[in-house]
């Protein structure tokens, strides 16, 4: 081993520096025990996120749910060590065996920040960017609570959204969206901490990325500082932080130029300390030159646990005079703290889905979207924290809060938000409302363009967060649009995602009854997936409607039974095509078929039903099965059985009327007759 180098200069006090070194140390331990992570952000970044820590950020260890806690949103979820250090050291239940378990089968301290793991992480970090587009939504959820529940001069609601990314972050798609939607919106509570090392993962961003990224999000309308010595300036990066906390008229970014791999000498301000551990050899030079011995690992001294210990007093002191003045303004406004608390905890009022309409067949035909759009009116009237937005598509999706108003970034007024064609951030600011607590979001836009907001999708389900994704345009009904417009594979690809609900409802009363249980879902996002095209109102899905028949949770039930009740013919479909199906067993019980209709609003759903459920509405005996849907046919032959039949597509649509394209792609109920009658001859 070379010999050892000269300690590094302070940062800040002897304390402050001793603080800082303990939490580069306790990163390189715990990536060299996994063999595997990336310690260099954290050994780069560490002072930063230790003057925000120690400095500004209002949080209870204590507490960790409190209401009106500063948020605190690692977007560069790559660098978890750093956050979880500072978990750690501030008293959030995060052991040192945790620590020295890091990236292990069953760790709470996994290879990328999980919401639900540990108190104190807020949201589901590692994919880039989407941490920046959660920490905008938890600034949109910020202000539009504030403007509900402060009264009096008393701000129950007062508190930031801090975010520490990176340049793989600010590569992204989705952060230039979100960033452009939060300088527009004007959040003037939300910062943004840059850690610009200028190292990313293949070599210096200079292969790919020379933009001036302070003029960009300048021409965004933020506030934009820059702190040149980000490993020894504590006193500029904490006066930094402070301006940023005063431009209280637009969001706020901080470039902090740092070196990746701080204090390793054979690997520092290079990619090799970006995603593998530094080595035996260098983490010792680098500990040593942290002044820390380097025999000894996993090493917290106890004046920087001490300090923790007291910034944590700190916090719960604030936490209870925030209880104190909560008290004081419930006592004055009793109304509004039920509703506050009840929002908070996730509860829905009383009587919440008592206005859903009902729709009787001589309403019809009625597109799902339409439909739709009377529930979502009849729950925002109900439920006053239900708010969201579109893709500029208000207009068609039909999701706009009648007298909601527009919402405003500074005031927090409004309930309607105009995300702009951004469907990356209105999928990841969503997932932000969601997980900030106290609102329930929706968003919404063409089912084709689900595509983009996938990544979106996909962590809401990985982090149980009750968002709504409303997707209208359902399929070939399009029409005219053509086949850049008509989704053909989005329902098998999003039915395949674990925690996702994704439904499909066969008419107006099925609409109504999804969007209760969508909302009465807290646990995981539901996908709620409409038509463009008039449907026929069912005579029997009434009952649904108004939650006295069969929930539509159970994924699938019998639509129209066999004459005599004995089926000897199946025929199943979901949305638009249901009414094929119905029209089909016309001609099938007209020719002496008993045939049954099963309406399949949701296959995942009905999936995870007891065996017992679905074999009363797939009797086994029952072989002759035919499924009908106007996309890619996969997920039916599950139900169907190896010798049933699947009308589907196995192409992408076409530009024309809908009757026409439905006609021409052999998705009619004549083919569905005869895709039965081939079944029972056998």
């Amino acid at each position: 081993m070379t010999a050892q180098p000269s300690p590094l200069p302070q940062v800040g006090s002897a304390l402050d520096t001793l603080a800082v070194n303990t939490v580069r140390c306790l990163a390189i331990d715990a990536v060299e025990r996994a063999n595997s992570g990336h310690p260099g952000l954290p050994m780069g970044a560490a002072p930063m996120a230790y003057a925000l820590w120690t400095r500004f950020l209002r949080h209870d260890p204590g507490a960790p749910g409190w209401a009106d806690r500063d948020r605190f949103i690692l977007s560069a979820g790559h660098g978890s060590m750093l956050l979880y250090a500072l978990l750690h050291l501030s008293g959030y239940g995060l052991s040192l065996e945790e620590l020295q378990r890091f990236r292990q089968w069953g760790a709470r301290a996994a290879g990328h920040p999980e919401r639900g793991l540990v108190p104190g992480i807020e949201v589901t970090t590692g994919p880039l960017g989407q941490g920046f587009g959660n920490g905008v939504g938890m600034a949109i959820a910020e202000r539009f609570q504030a403007h509900r529940y402060n009264r009096d001069g008393e701000p129950v609601i007062d508190h930031r959204t801090f975010v520490l990314c990176s340049d793989g972050d600010l590569m992204e798609g989705v952060t230039s969206e979100a960033a452009s939607l939060a300088g527009h919106l004007r959040l003037g509570k939300l910062i943004c901490l840059y850690d610009d090392n200028r190292v990313s993962l293949d070599g210096p961003t200079s292969l790919a990325f020379s933009e001036d990224v302070g003029a960009r999000f300048a021409a965004y309308g933020w506030h934009v500082q820059r702190v040149e010595d980000g490993e020894t300036d504590l006193a500029g990066i904490t006066a930094a932080i402070e301006r940023a906390i005063q431009a209280t008229d637009r969001p706020s970014l901080i470039s902090v130029r740092t070196i990746i791999g701080y204090g390793a000498p054979g690997r520092e301000g290079t990619n090799k300390a970006h995603g593998s551990p530094l080595g035996a050899d260098q983490a010792r030079l680098a500990k040593a030159a942290y002044g820390f011995d380097p025999d000894q690992t996993f090493v917290v001294p106890p004046a920087v646990a001490e300090l923790f210990a007291e910034i944590g007093r700190r916090g719960a002191g604030e936490r209870q005079a925030w209880d104190q003045r909560v008290a004081a303004w419930g006592r004055r406004h009793p109304e509004l703290r039920a509703e506050f608390e009840q929002a908070v905890a996730g509860v829905l009022p009383e009587g919440w889905d008592a206005g859903l309409p009902t729709f009787a067949p001589g309403d019809g035909p009625m597109a799902t979207r339409v439909a739709g759009g009377r529930a979502l009116t009849a729950l925002a009237a109900a439920v006053p924290w239900l708010l969201g937005g579109d893709a500029d598509l208000s207009e068609s999706t039909r999701t706009a809060i009648p007298d909601g108003g527009d919402f405003d970034g500074q005031a927090g007024t409004g309930r309607n938000l105009h995300f702009g064609v951004r469907e990356h951030a209105m999928g990841a600011a969503c997932n932000g409302m969601a997980a900030h607590g106290g609102v329930r979001p929706y968003s919404a836009t063409f089912f084709v363009f689900s595509d983009y907001q996938r990544p979106s999708v996909r962590l809401a389900a990985l982090s149980g967060l009750p968002v709504v994704f409303v997707y209208t345009h359902d399929s070939i009904g399009v029409g005219e649009d053509g086949p850049t417009h008509q989704p053909i594979e989005q329902l098998a690809s999003l039915r395949v995602m674990p925690g996702l609900a994704v439904y499909r409802p066969a008419d107006a009363n099925e609409t109504s009854a999804v969007w209760r249980a969508a909302l009465r879902r807290g646990d995981g996002p539901t996908v709620v997936v409409l038509s463009r095209q008039n449907l026929p109102v069912f005579e029997e899905t009434a009952a649904l409607a108004t939650g006295a028949g069969v929930p539509v949770e159970r994924g699938a039930y019998v639509l129209q039974e066999a004459a005599g009740g004995s089926p000897r013919c199946l025929l199943l479909a979901s949305g638009s095509e249901v009414s094929l199906a119905v029209e089909a067993r016309r001609t099938l019980e007209a020719a002496g078929v008993p045939t049954r209709v099963v309406s399949v609003p949701s296959l995942d759903r009905f999936a995870a039903q007891a065996e017992d459920y679905r074999d009363a509405i797939l009797p086994p005996a029952v072989t002759a099965r035919v499924a009908v849907e106007a996309a890619v046919p996969d997920p039916w032959y599950r139900w169907v059985g190896p010798g049933g039949g699947v009308i589907g597509l196995e192409r992408f649509g076409a530009s024309a009327p809908a009757p026409e394209i439905y006609q021409h792609l052999g998705v009619t109920a004549p083919a569905v007759v005869r895709a039965a009658q081939r079944q029972l001859r056998g």
